[in-house]
């Protein structure tokens, strides 16, 4: 009896203690963290909205995307704002658009700066079961086991507490102190409530057509995470040329985005034969409207399913229809918070229907390997063939490759392949005709060269507009301090329409400011202009996009001249790549 009471003393204790614990942790999370963080920002002069309690700026973030999806937009091309401090619920997160800094993040070696890591939650699966008997020894059992659990539930608490309140109160405050501002951190949601609201806004209504959409450093908050949105163009080149790996990209485990980064291994004589296509349906729109961006996805999906499947086309169309509905979940689900745990007991419908797209997708190209491989083993084919799926399964099957590609590699390559390919390629096309469609008299100048028009088009609606790093430990970044676990952003559209840079017409479209070259353009600052990135991670799809570009561009200025329809409504919309949300409509003139 003696024994058995002194043992449940001791449990007991351990049990109140573990839960103090974890209150305290908590409490730093939620509180403490980004108050700090703040306050250091701030006292560097990152500014951005105050930390609010578990959401952050969140709901604020949230209500602006709402605001912004809600109405057009004018064409003035103006929709980058500056550096500032935001919440996701207790992180905070420094939206960086200094050249200089961006340069520093991007260019980082000794990892100060890796991607974020995204988890689904610090609660694991609890084992056993209390399925106490009469007998001493199985009380004893059922005693340490439910004290074990209530020790579990207790460090729990305190690591939410911790991640909650104390990490973003810390990283406001440190933050603040370092002139770095943005929207107060709230609980749980951050800042994202806003952002979502302001999107909403946004794509409620038409934008001018002044193409000026940009403001400076700030700090954000995505539920708890702390976002620094990076604005000045040193700091983006002293992070995207970091090269001890500072500032890494941030890491996603099961949530909705994967890694869409792509190659450029396709024949321009695959292109033409694409376009060609695409010119043929258009005869039957000869002096009328056409909706050019569906046009253009077709166009895009076509030639990169024919590219990466070969003969295999009819599977790779299908594959990549589930990776284009697997996108706009991940979109959709961009300011989604997640609360500890709670998605391991519990998935949304979206959720659901990813794991889904997943797991058709991989088995899918499973399918096409099987086929190809059967066919070269039964020597119906001499060999896999020189299309990007066959290339990686070549690679798969050769025995003297190091290291060996795995399936998840390429299944994840063909992914790569999708985006880079696809989506920047729609993006860029569709923003460069709605510019030449405005000044009519650059079309005539396209037909001679088109390099100055596509850099132009590219540095007022880059594809990409954010470029994610994290800070791996306590690191200096200019002449600002930041704090470990902090999410950089680097807005390259900010950098793009910043005056400092471009002058004071930064808003216009002016291709002659790139009649001499990007570097005579930037004033030899390679952080001006970064609409793939830059530094050992740059976008392995630009010389892809660049090219699909120039001859789908130069094949339809060969056969017409084209107008912006009277029913377009200016809006574009952040779907991982930047898009006019209600599509881009203009008339056809031929020549």
């Amino acid at each position: 009896m003696g024994g058995i009471g002194i043992l449940v003393i001791c449990v007991s204790s351990s049990v109140c203690l573990y839960f103090l614990l974890a209150l305290i942790r908590v409490l730093l999370k939620l509180c403490w963290t980004p108050i700090r963080m703040q306050f250091l920002m701030g006292s560097q002069g990152i500014k951005g909205p105050s930390y609010r309690s578990f959401h952050g700026s969140t709901k604020e973030i949230l209500k602006m995307k709402k605001e912004a999806m809600s109405r057009p937009m004018d064409l003035s091309h103006d929709i980058v704002s500056k550096n500032f401090l935001q919440w996701n619920g207790p992180e905070a997160q420094m939206v960086v658009t200094e050249p200089e800094l961006i340069k520093e993040i991007l260019n980082n070696r000794d990892n100060a700066f890796p991607k974020p890591k995204t988890t689904e939650g610090f609660i694991k699966k609890l084992l056993g079961d209390g399925l106490g008997k009469k007998m001493g020894g199985i009380g004893i059992l059922v005693i340490c086991v439910s004290s074990s659990v209530c020790l579990y539930f207790l460090l729990a608490l305190i690591r939410v507490l911790l991640k909650l309140c104390w990490t973003p109160i810390r990283m406001q405050f440190l933050m603040g102190s370092q002139g770095i501002k943005g929207p107060s951190y709230r609980s749980f949601h951050g800042s994202t409530k806003e952002i979502l609201k302001m999107k909403k806004e946004a794509m409620s209504r038409p934008m001018d057509l002044s193409h000026d959409i940009v403001s400076k450093n700030f700090l954000q908050w995505n539920g708890p995470e702390a976002q620094m949105v990076v604005t000045e163009p040193e700091l983006i080149k002293e992070i995207l040329n970091n090269r001890d790996n500072a500032f890494p990209k941030p890491k996603t485990t099961e949530g909705f985005i994967k890694k869409l980064l792509g190659d450029g291994l396709v024949t321009s004589e695959a292109m033409i034969t694409s376009v060609e296509v695409m010119l043929e349906r258009w005869k039957h729109h000869e002096g009328k409207e056409i909706e050019v961006f569906e046009e253009f996805r077709l166009l895009t999906s076509e030639l990169i399913s024919r590219t990466a499947f070969g003969s295999s086309y009819l599977e790779g169309e299908n594959i990549f229809q589930m990776l284009m509905k697997l996108t706009l979940l991940a979109s959709r689900n961009t300011h989604e918070l997640k609360f500890l745990g709670i998605s391991k007991f519990y998935k949304t419908s979206d959720e659901i229907e990813s794991e889904q797209l997943e797991k058709e997708i991989f088995n899918s190209i499973l399918e096409i390997i099987k086929k190809k491989e059967e066919k070269v083993m039964t020597e119906e084919v001499s060999s896999f063939g020189n299309d990007f799926l066959q290339l990686l399964v070549k690679a798969y099957y050769d025995a003297n490759s190091s290291p060996k590609i795995s399936i998840k590699d390429l299944v994840d390559e063909c992914k790569t392949f999708y985006f880079a390919g696809q989506e920047t390629t729609n993006s860029l096309l569709a923003w460069t005709v709605l510019l030449l469609a405005i000044h009519t008299d650059w079309q005539e100048e396209a037909r001679k060269e088109m390099g100055m028009i596509i850099n132009e088009s590219l540095r007022l609606y880059p594809p990409i507009l954010l470029i994610a790093r994290k800070v791996e430990r306590k690191t200096r970044l200019g002449k600002l301090t930041l704090p470990a676990e902090l999410v950089l952003l680097i807005s390259n559209i900010a950098v793009h329409h910043d005056p400092q840079v471009w002058g004071e017409d930064v808003h216009l479209f002016k291709p002659e400011r790139f009649s001499e070259g990007v570097s005579k353009a930037t004033n030899n600052n390679i952080a001006a202009f970064l609409p793939f990135g830059m530094g050992p991670r740059n976008c392995v799809g630009f010389s892809f996009a660049t090219t699909e570009t120039k001859i789908a561009l130069s094949m339809i200025l060969q056969r017409y001249a084209f107008t912006l329809s009277p029913a377009y409504v200016h809006s574009p919309l952040q779907v991982l790549t930047l898009r006019p949300q209600h599509g881009l409509q203009v008339l056809l003139h031929s020549l």
